[in-house]
């Protein structure tokens, strides 16, 4: 994004006698050599074949309690960042379930435009067909399971390249060479994934087992947003503006290691980044939490000055939609920040750029506030990276929030517990 929300600072703890009765932490785990122990344990146990994955995983998401107090509160263990079981029961558990958002429209504006992508083993295509439908389906031909659609462009129809097998827009199985006898040839269509728009967004439901259906995009924008739908779509947040371009990075730490950072309310932006702090009034930086939502709201250096030429603008909203997907809005733009995961130690981070349409000729403008962004970013992924080899380190267990400032990453992390016991 332009003006991510950055990293949770990571604090030593010191060592100190147990004192606290509600928290674990300090009665069995807050001596440094428990501490080291611990983590080392912790480490050995990923690369060991004899712990069942799945109970290994359920063991790490207990060591994590959402019910002690924001002030009192240890941050997931590191565990949570680095073991690979854990990830697999992210996939199950949160990715897997719900709506997810995988793209802008955009990139399906007119019929036979199309877009793929990857979330964990599902691979999956989004297309309009010639009636201006919006399908999506698992993409993968039903004959050899090769994949039918790469990257984004226009077609009439997916044609396997493997053996040739033909698919319509609509996902019917249109012609199949050398199948003479075959039965139920009509039966072996594309198979669908549920599909919804909200604003400039489109979001799939990879739930294995969820009933296929046009889904009402109002009560699906409900069911992903909560009662943060109206705020959002009040601050811009909607379809009238340009999109301008898309930049995609890769980076070595896991993927709630850049949530982590977005959402900790400001608190690093003074020391991370400091042509950005220029341009915010960090004091009147707020947090409200929604279902499962949180927005990070902030006054820009030109607040009470309306001028689309100000690309941070008089006021900044930074809207952290659960599990992986942030929006922000600032003076004339918007971006939005798309967070994969591609390994344990490795994420892929998809970000759009969209303007006020009024500004979509400027290209000086535009050149400028997008160096200016990437600055940021880059600023992020030092830090992000820095962060992933800190939690794997023998030395580090669990940190602490600053609870003036961290509860968004609080509620995000308590979320993710909530969906990991389901």
């Amino acid at each position: 994004m332009a003006m991510t929300l950055k990293p949770n600072s990571l604090q030593l703890l010191e060592s100190r006698k147990p004192r606290n009765k509600h928290n674990p932490y300090f009665n069995s785990c807050f001596s440094k050599l428990r501490v080291l122990n611990h983590c080392s344990s912790s480490s050995s146990s990923s690369s060991s074949s004899s712990i069942g994955i799945s109970d290994e995983a359920q063991r790490l998401v207990h060591q994590f309690n959402p019910k002690i107090p924001l002030q009192e509160a240890l941050t997931p263990p590191s565990s949570w960042y680095t073991h690979p079981s854990f990830l697999s029961l992210e996939f199950d558990r949160v990715f897997f379930r719900g709506w997810q958002a995988v793209g802008c429209t955009e990139h399906i504006k007119e019929p036979g435009n199309f877009f793929s992508g990857r979330m964990g083993n599902v691979e999956y295509v989004v297309c309009r067909d010639d009636n201006g439908k919006v399908h999506a389906f698992h993409n993968v031909c039903r004959h050899h399971a090769s994949l039918l659609a790469f990257g984004s462009g226009r077609k009439s129809c997916f044609v396997c390249p493997y053996h040739g097998w033909t698919y319509g827009l609509d996902g019917a199985l249109l012609k199949a060479t050398r199948i003479t006898g075959i039965q139920n040839f009509d039966e072996f269509g594309l198979v669908p994934l549920n599909v919804a728009i909200w604003g400039p967004f489109v979001l799939l439901n990879l739930e294995e087992n969820s009933p296929q259906h046009r889904a009402d995009d109002d009560f699906v924008g409900h069911e992903w947003l909560g009662s943060s739908s109206k705020i959002l779509s009040t601050n811009g947040i909607d379809s009238s503006l340009s999109y301008v371009c898309r930049r995609e990075y890769t980076i070595e730490c896991n993927w709630k290691v850049f949530c982590d950072n977005y959402l900790d309310g400001g608190y690093h932006v003074p020391y991370a980044h400091k042509g950005l702090a220029s341009g915010l009034k960090l004091d009147s930086y707020s947090t409200t939490t929604y279902e499962k939502v949180s927005i990070q709201q902030c006054h820009g250096g030109s607040a009470g000055i309306e001028d689309k030429s100000d690309r941070l603008g008089s006021k900044a909203l930074y809207a952290f939609i659960y599990p992986n997907f942030m929006v922000n809005r600032y003076g004339p733009w918007m971006d939005t920040n798309l967070v994969l995961p591609l390994g344990s130690r490795k994420c892929q981070v998809i970000f759009d750029y969209f303007l006020d349409a009024s500004l979509k000729d400027d290209d000086d403008f535009i050149q400028k506030s997008l160096e200016d962004s990437e600055r940021v970013q880059m600023e992020d992924i030092v830090l992000c990276e820095a962060v992933q080899r800190g939690l794997e380190s023998p030395a580090y267990c669990s940190g602490r929030y600053a609870p003036s400032v961290e509860k968004a990453m609080h509620h995000f992390h308590c979320l993710l517990y909530e969906n990991l016991l389901a």
